[in-house]
């Protein structure tokens, strides 16, 4: 691989390719002096109109003349020629150009030569230049060359684009040799069974005979799906470092190009360097951007050049031609948008799974990272691993190097455990803001809201426990924070569960409410996540008493968050029913949330009161607090059934509490 430097290199050797140029660049411009500068810098011959140069000949002055197509070199008798000069008789190239009189002819002048034998001038035409045709050859082509010159010069200048406007048909894939990434699968935790999968891959191509004696056929592809930053573009480095043959790397967004053509030239180019050098393996990353569905030809959203080089691809995988030794490995995490035909066995033979790691491989990435910072002795990786559920390997590399930047800020030997915990705060909440101080009346807001969230979060089955409650600002948006952090990973929640989930977020609204008797916009975000939940209750997950077990949305995506589900085609009717199933769980969980508020209203207080005065609340006296939180009488019944015994009334009674 190349190897970048900053600085000079003082006893790096002379460039030939540079002296060489410097050369060239010199003798040009000798040439071209000697060619027009010296010339315009000599003395030329006399320029006289026709008229003198007849008066002359009449008056028997001319000695010679020298009659060519576009003018007539002439010689005085009077004016006799300079020592080392050519006779008087002989006009030449070596005529002193001060003794030389030129003149323009006019053609219609018929009687020149009669007047010219009167007076006895000697007169005649040159021969004929042998190299004349040479000045007509340059003449054609010396303009085209001194544009290519140029416009070669200009690219130059430009950073090389006329070199890269040539090769654009080439591939773009950058080769490592063996070991050259510096990554091993010893570099490489909380993958175990994918690192199994691609091992197996570096060992046939290591020992081929194990396998082959039984007529096994290693896998031409392996794709490499999960959601972003657990370790597939890892894994893909570790494979360059543990394979021990040639690896070709490049990105799938590197073959497509404004020109249809050039992204199938690419592919082409690619295998054939990669055939050369069999065994060999061809990493993809991003494959989505080259393997989406093909559409039809008819269709608006169709790209021909897309098409034509996934078809290239899929040929040059598993074609007429064989690609005996080139193994393709790609990394995608939307898999459910690629091309049938790029999945199908003979192409992408295996899907190895590259998922969000679980506590023990959590734990295992958290002691790869940690290995490169300096630890105190109280540091419990088991405790960050248990706290950190649904962290991606990217997450928990992010988190351990946030520790060390908070302990280096705070000038600290090691990083402790303190370091690790406020680290994960700012993963999850976003950077404290203590320069956003709130007024009087917006902390108190914030301090019941808060409060009204943890209460609530606390009674609630398969819940989180609640860590820590703070009102100090952080990120963007949260004025204030409930965190809780869960215990163990959890892969299925019930209805209860979800119940129970729906009525922590609309806590800090229904706190508000039962204090205040009226709410503010912090709500908002609680309130969003609240639809969200209650609509996927009805439909997705079927978990609605009137319209189950019907799935009325389609999923999208798999491992990509943020992207909408699609809704199916409904009556009017089915979807008018769905808004009534969705408002009337919202409804009775916000009840089921006013009742548990009352009738905890003194802890509600109290809570409230210290946290104004603290504004953290966490451990031992915060669950000190939480542990004399009640429930109401119908809070279980309501989480299995989702049925309250008594509906909430109309408007609700609100306890006006203390002033604002």
């Amino acid at each position: 691989m190349p190897i970048e430097t900053n600085g000079e290199n003082r006893n790096a050797k002379p460039n030939p390719k540079r002296f060489g140029g410097t050369l060239l660049s010199f003798l040009t411009f000798l040439i071209l002096f000697n060619l027009f500068l010296l010339p315009a810098l000599r003395p030329g011959p006399k320029r006289v109109p026709y008229s003198q140069f007849i008066q002359q000949v009449r008056a028997g002055k001319v000695r010679q003349a020298l009659i060519e197509t576009n003018e007539i070199r002439y010689l005085l008798r009077a004016d006799p020629p300079k020592t080392g000069t050519s006779p008087p008789n002989q006009i030449s190239s070596t005529t002193d150009p001060e003794d030389l009189y030129v003149t323009a002819p006019i053609p219609s002048d018929m009687d020149l030569v009669q007047l010219l034998e009167e007076k006895n001038v000697e007169f005649g035409a040159p021969p004929p230049d042998q190299w004349a045709w040479l000045g007509t050859l340059l003449g054609w082509l010396g303009p085209p060359l001194v544009f290519i010159a140029l416009w070669a010069w200009i690219l130059n200048r430009s950073g090389g684009m006329g070199s890269a406007a040539l090769t654009v048909g080439k591939s773009k894939a950058r080769i490592y040799s063996e070991g050259v990434t510096g990554v091993t699968f010893q570099d490489v935790a909380g993958v175990d069974e994918a690192k199994a999968e691609l091992e197996e891959i570096i060992t046939f191509l290591k020992h081929p005979d194990k396998y082959t004696r039984l007529g096994a056929v290693i896998p031409k592809g392996v794709l490499l799906v999960g959601p972003p930053g657990t370790g597939k573009t890892l894994l893909a480095k570790a494979i360059a470092g543990e394979a021990g043959v040639p690896f070709f790397s490049i990105s799938g967004a590197e073959f497509i190009e404004l020109f249809v053509g050039v992204g199938a030239a690419r592919v082409r180019d690619l295998f054939m360097q990669a055939k050369q050098q069999a065994p060999c393996i061809v990493f993809i990353d991003e494959l989505d951007a080259l393997g989406k569905t093909r559409r039809s030809s008819n269709s608006l959203g169709g790209n021909d050049e897309q098409e034509q080089t996934l078809n290239q691809l899929l040929t040059e995988m598993d074609g007429f031609e064989g690609n005996t030794g080139v193994i393709l490995v790609a990394a995608t995490n939307r898999p459910e948008v690629l091309d049938p035909a790029l999945l199908r066995p003979g192409r992408f033979d295996r899907r190895v799974v590259v998922d969000h790691p679980d506590k023990s491989g959590r734990l295992a990435i958290l002691q790869v990272h940690a290995a490169k910072v300096q630890l105190s002795s109280e540091v419990d990786l088991g405790a960050i691993a248990a706290q950190t559920p649904g962290f991606a390997g990217a997450d928990l590399a992010n988190l351990i190097n946030e520790a060390a930047l908070l302990a280096a800020r705070q000038d600290q030997e090691t990083v402790s455990m303190a370091n690790l915990n406020e680290a994960i705060e700012r993963v999850i909440a976003g950077l404290e803001r203590k320069s956003r101080i709130l007024n009087p009346s917006e902390k108190k807001i914030v301090a019941y809201h808060e409060v009204g969230h943890a209460i609530i979060g606390s009674l609630m089955p398969g819940a989180s426990r609640v860590q820590k409650i703070s009102i100090v600002p952080r990120g963007a948006g949260a004025l204030g924070y409930t965190l809780q952090l869960p215990e163990e990973d959890r892969f299925l929640m019930s209805a209860p569960e979800i119940r129970g989930r729906l009525t922590t977020l609309l806590g800090g609204r229904s706190a508000e409410e039962v204090v205040f008797g009226q709410v503010s916009t912090g709500a908002s975000d609680d309130i969003q996540k609240v639809t969200d939940l209650a609509e996927r209750m009805v439909t997705l997950y079927g978990m609605d008493s009137k319209l189950r077990p019907i799935a009325f949305e389609k999923t999208q995506q798999q491992y990509l968050e943020g992207l909408q589900n699609t809704r199916r085609v409904i009556s009017p009717t089915v979807a008018a029913q769905i808004d009534q199933e969705v408002n009337a769980i919202i409804e009775s969980a916000h009840h089921i949330a006013q009742q548990i508020l009352c009738t905890n209203r003194d802890l509600l207080e109290t809570m409230a009161q210290s946290l104004l005065h603290q504004e953290i609340l966490e451990g031992k006296q915060l669950q000190d607090y939480l542990a004399q939180s009640k429930s109401p009488e119908d809070l279980a019944p309501w989480l299995q059934t989702g049925q309250l015994q008594q509906p909430p009334p109309a408007e609700h009674p609100q306890d006006p509490g203390p002033d604002l």
